[in-house]
């Protein structure tokens, strides 16, 4: 990670609390509605804990600001071009490609190579999902599914289901994710008489 990234993540502590207190929540009610838990959220707050781009996700989608606000983004000085993509330390990088708050938020996602033995740590919050891959292989753990999903395969789903993305020791992958509120889904305008309401691809493996 860079330093402008090292900077951009240390600053989100107090903009985090900020948020919750305008929104006059407890760090329980926001635990409650994200997932992640009222000591993590603690942390997080008073600048003891960098946040991940999945704790990330959830906040902004609680508060109803973009990824970009929650972290500060500076802007790019073109209005042509507002691509501001956030690292973590993990080395995954998430491209915001929604400016708007609220409503259904679309994401580019790189993820590094890891080893195909590593523990998932699934998570729960309130929402719903629809990823598309475009390059590599991207394994996502979901219940008690464990699929691999490769280029131009997706899946949607509620994202109160146990989940988690990574990638496998073949390589990076990259996929685009629409994030909405629970109950809100992408409107499919056409579509095949036989597409049902989500797709498992047939890579399916053991957990």
């Amino acid at each position: 990670m860079d330093e402008h990234s090292d900077r951009t993540l240390d600053a989100v502590g107090p903009r985090l609390k900020h948020l919750r207190l305008r929104h006059g929540l407890t760090l329980t009610d926001l635990a409650e509605q994200t997932g992640i838990s009222a000591s993590t959220l603690s942390r997080l707050e008073a600048g003891l804990r960098r946040p991940t781009l999945e704790q990330l996700l959830p906040l902004a989608r609680v508060h109803g600001v973009t990824l970009d606000d929650l972290v500060g983004a500076p802007p790019t000085g073109d209005p042509r071009i507002n691509l501001r993509p956030i690292a973590s330390s993990d080395g995954s990088t998430i491209l915001p490609l929604t400016r708007r708050p609220g409503g259904i938020q679309a994401y580019k996602f790189v993820l590094p190579a890891g080893p195909d033995d590593r523990e998932p740590d699934l998570r729960t919050h309130e929402g719903y999902d629809w990823v598309f891959v475009l390059n590599g292989t991207l394994r996502l753990v979901l219940g008690d599914h464990n699929l691999l999903l490769r280029p131009g395969e997706a899946a949607e789903f509620d994202t109160r289901t146990p989940h988690w993305f990574g990638a496998t020791s073949a390589g990076p992958v990259e996929f685009l994710s629409l994030v909405g509120k629970q109950g809100e889904r992408a409107h499919v305008r056409a579509a095949p008489i036989s597409a049902g309401p989500a797709t498992y691809p047939s890579g399916e493996i053991d957990s």
